[in-house]
């Protein structure tokens, strides 16, 4: 078992070069129903989520600590009922490598850097093969939930969703369209449109 590297506060855990199982550092967890905010940014979204299903486990996922230290403060503020994990990891190494098959139950990547410039293309979240690594940690009837305000970017993703062969079209997040990002607050604040896609794991 690898030794768990957490900050003061108890639900912070460095996860980056390492291999870890959630049960490594949560004993049982895998039994309760949880949700990834992949790429959490200010946090608004998993604050909220965390507040709004106290008995769900919600995980905050962010390459940056100090992004993510703000969020843990806002979930103080928040009265959070402790059900909120801050996980400082790249997005791949946690879906790839950190998270067990079938644990999660909604996989939420909200307003991501779509990383417009072709020079940039491998930074994209929503390739061919991340898509087999969102099915592999999904429970079978999870729901990944993608939204974006960038038109070619949907229209890249949803092709790669689509042509997996690993999702059908539509999931449940009627329940969570009322909260927004501080991205998607920003983009609707100018004008643009932000489109919420759902899709549910085959099998």
């Amino acid at each position: 078992m690898t030794k768990k590297h957490a900050l003061p506060q108890d639900n912070f855990f460095i996860l980056n070069e390492q291999y870890l199982t959630l049960d490594d550092f949560l004993p049982g967890i895998t039994q309760k129903t949880l949700e990834l905010d992949l790429g959490c940014g200010k946090g608004d979204f998993a604050v909220a989520l965390a507040a709004r299903y106290p008995e769900r486990i919600v995980f905050a996922a962010d390459v940056m600590m100090g992004r993510l230290r703000k969020v843990a403060r806002k979930s103080e503020r928040n009265q959070n009922p402790g059900n909120l994990f801050f996980f400082r990891v790249e997005a791949r190494h946690l879906v790839s490598i950190i998270l067990p098959d079938n644990s999660l139950d909604r996989l939420h990547l909200l307003c991501p850097d779509p990383w417009p410039k072709a020079k940039h293309k491998g930074h994209r979240l929503l390739s061919s093969d991340f898509m087999m690594q969102i099915a592999r940690v999904l429970k079978p009837g999870g729901v990944f939930h993608f939204a974006t305000d960038d038109v070619p970017y949907l229209e890249q993703g949803t092709a790669n969703i689509k042509g997996s062969g690993l999702f059908r079209e539509g999931g449940e997040i009627s329940d969570v369209a009322d909260i927004k990002t501080e991205f998607e607050r920003q983009w609707m604040a100018e004008g643009k449109a932000v489109t919420h896609t759902a899709w549910t794991k085959i099998g």
